[in-house]
């Protein structure tokens, strides 16, 4: 990632760029994984002794009111970023607590504004279920768990 990016895009937004504002939106634009908070704060606070959970929300919060991040708000106690803006479809697994991009799917537009005399401040939708590395898991579990009842129903 070039060092301007994450300048332009909060210049881009109308937020004033800090050096925490910057670094926040170097991580989030670097790190793929939709991280939370804490995962911002945990990420950064070595590089920015000063830096605090109610800063990193509170920016975090900003970027996403002015368009500068997405927010994936998975139930009330956990909300993740993502600092890319492509239109995309995310999925949440249920097992793992993992959010992956579905970048092939055909994501809804994502809308802000009236529609019908509905003021729409928030649109999301993301999927629900098991990822592929769980399920292999699960799958592996079953397979050895049928194999060992069927030794136990021979003996």
């Amino acid at each position: 990632m070039r060092s301007d990016e994450a300048y332009q895009r909060l210049i881009n937004s109308g937020i004033r760029p800090s050096l925490q504002r910057l670094e926040i939106m170097r991580y989030l634009m670097a790190h793929k994984t939709h991280p939370t908070v804490d995962d911002v704060y945990t990420g950064l606070c070595n590089k920015i002794p000063t830096l605090s959970k109610t800063t990193v929300y509170n920016t975090l919060r900003m970027f996403y009111d002015n368009g500068a991040a997405q927010m994936i708000t998975i139930d009330e106690h956990r909300v993740c970023y993502d600092g890319d803006l492509h239109p995309h479809v995310h999925f949440f697994c249920n097992k793992c607590g993992k959010v992956y991009d579905l970048m092939d799917e055909q994501a809804p537009k994502q809308y802000r504004g009236d529609i019908n005399g509905f003021l729409v401040e928030d649109s999301q939708l993301y999927y629900r279920g098991i990822c592929p590395d769980c399920r292999a898991k699960m799958l592996k579990t079953e397979t050895k768990t049928a194999g060992i009842q069927q030794v136990a129903t021979k003996h």
